[in-house]
């Protein structure tokens, strides 16, 4: 698993949609599994859930990206990645999973 949190500053919609085809486009065997958006008063929260082949890793890594906003304040970001390990009782070959954040901190 890996994780990465970071503030931002700027409009939640154009960040979503910039996320959204960054790595969509990104990658040919990415995909957006799933997603959901909550709105209450001022707040925003949206919830995408992308997966695509590791050629490393040589198995399916998903990435889970939370985006928040209260009012005008700061976009929070949550991305964590999962599935890049090959085996059964502890974590190894996670380079799927970095490499999947990592396009995602290129996009931001």
């Amino acid at each position: 698993m890996a994780k990465y949190e970071k503030e931002l500053n700027g409009d939640f919609d154009e960040i979503l949609n910039s996320i959204e085809s960054g790595i969509l486009n990104g990658s040919m065997s990415a995909s957006l599994e799933d997603s959901c958006d909550y709105n209450e008063g001022s707040s925003r929260c949206s919830i995408r859930v992308f997966e695509r082949y590791s050629y490393i890793g040589k198995n399916r890594v998903s990435m889970s990206v939370t985006l928040f906003s209260s009012g005008n304040g700061p976009v929070h970001l949550c991305a964590i990645t999962s599935g890049g390990s090959q085996a059964m009782f502890f974590k190894i070959n996670t380079w799927g999973e970095e490499s999947f954040l990592d396009k995602l901190k290129a996009i931001i």
